[in-house]
């Protein structure tokens, strides 16, 4: 009986189980309702306007307020886990992440991946690279990107896969970024905006320390990774993270993501979402108990080819766990004593390049130079 029980569940792949150009379409699909919103707000502390604020987002063309781009993220990744990372040691980063589409509630989103490389470790898990596909229920992609994932072996005697790491993009360029087709500022009135501060009065090389902090307890993590349905074993299951190096579950990188952006509404008020990732690494790990802080670098400033009241700029959001970086130096990178290898500091647990959207105060006819 128990082996017939064992044959009817899924145990997830192992490495030896991926082979470079497999297609893996993950069965379960999600409808997204007010509630999943709701819930999102509730355990990330989300403040930009366009995602809770109905009558703002239609004043800038939407149907109303869409799902918040970082929650639609965690769902296709989400339904992504069984078939990826399930077995997954840690997730490791991430390329070439874009938005695509506005989704809104009551929208169902299903996706694929694809796996683009494999490499082998010593002895140990390997490393998998997939490319991820979300897709509404028309079919129309709404986010794509690269992810890489280090995964257990099932039988550390398998053989070892070819390795094929692939060429990923180094960043998206500003011609790549899509703007949402929904967004229509001809109505856009700087006076009712959030903030005091458009694309115009942000400088490239600018560091703006978002200042708040934020403690993650242990029910809202794991609350928060039954939201986004993934059931990675060092994120779901207590138990057999005992057995870890770590003794205990680890919080799911992307959850800190959401985090990190939700402080960075502090300084970045009127940020209109997310265009794209250029890349993303999980610098060190979280756990429940501790608490997180960010500051964003601005990497560089964008012109966007017909949207005169718009702009992009590019931003390093940085998250760092229990200290304050207004109270004390955090370098982002240290010398490591033993190996001489650069290293990211012990606090850093986030490093993330992306494209954010940002309204001009004036049209770009009228504004100062950049």
């Amino acid at each position: 009986m128990a082996s017939e029980t064992a044959a009817k569940t899924n145990r997830g792949n192992f490495f030896e189980d991926f082979r470079v150009g497999q297609v893996l379409r993950h069965p379960i699909a999600r409808t997204l309702t007010e509630g999943d919103v709701a819930l999102y707000i509730a355990l990330t502390g989300e403040r930009y306007p366009l995602y809770c604020d109905a009558e703002y987002a239609r004043r800038l063309g939407y149907l109303r307020a869409p799902i918040a781009d970082l929650l639609v993220f965690h769902i296709v990744f989400g339904q992504s886990v069984a078939d990826v990372s399930l077995n997954a040691v840690a997730n490791l980063g991430y390329a070439d992440v874009r938005f695509l589409k506005a989704v809104y509630p009551g929208e169902t989103l299903r996706s694929e991946s694809e796996v683009v490389g494999l490499r082998a470790t010593s002895g140990g898990p390997g490393i998998v690279y997939v490319r991820t596909r979300g897709l509404d229920e028309r079919g129309r992609s709404v986010l794509e990107f690269y992810r890489w994932v280090m995964v257990n072996r099932r039988d550390p005697a398998a053989p070892t896969p070819e390795t094929v790491v692939p060429e990923l993009p180094a960043e998206v360029s500003p011609d790549r970024l899509r703007v949402p087709a929904a967004l229509d500022m001809s109505k856009f009135d700087p006076e009712r905006a959030p903030g005091r501060f458009f694309f115009e009065d942000y400088a490239v090389g600018e560091r703006i320390y978002h200042a708040d902090g934020m403690t993650i307890e242990e029910a809202e993590h794991a609350l928060a990774t039954r939201l986004y349905q993934n059931t990675a074993r060092v994120h779901f299951d207590a138990h057999a993270a005992k057995s870890t190096r770590f003794g205990r579950r680890l919080i799911y990188g992307g959850h800190i993501i959401s985090v990190a952006r939700a402080l960075s509404f502090n300084g970045l008020e009127n940020a209109l979402g997310i265009l794209a990732w250029n890349s993303g690494t999980h610098a060190n790990p979280t756990f429940a108990g501790e608490t997180i802080y960010a500051w964003s670098d601005v990497l560089a400033k964008a012109d966007l080819p017909g949207e005169p009241r718009l702009g992009a700029l590019r931003l390093r959001l940085v998250a760092v766990k229990n200290a304050n970086p207004l109270d004390e130096a955090i370098p982002l990178h240290v010398t490591d004593e033993k190996s001489g290898r650069e290293t990211y500091h012990p606090a850093v647990v986030l490093d993330l390049d992306y494209w954010v959207l940002m309204p001009r105060r004036a049209p770009v006819s009228d504004a100062a130079a950049l």
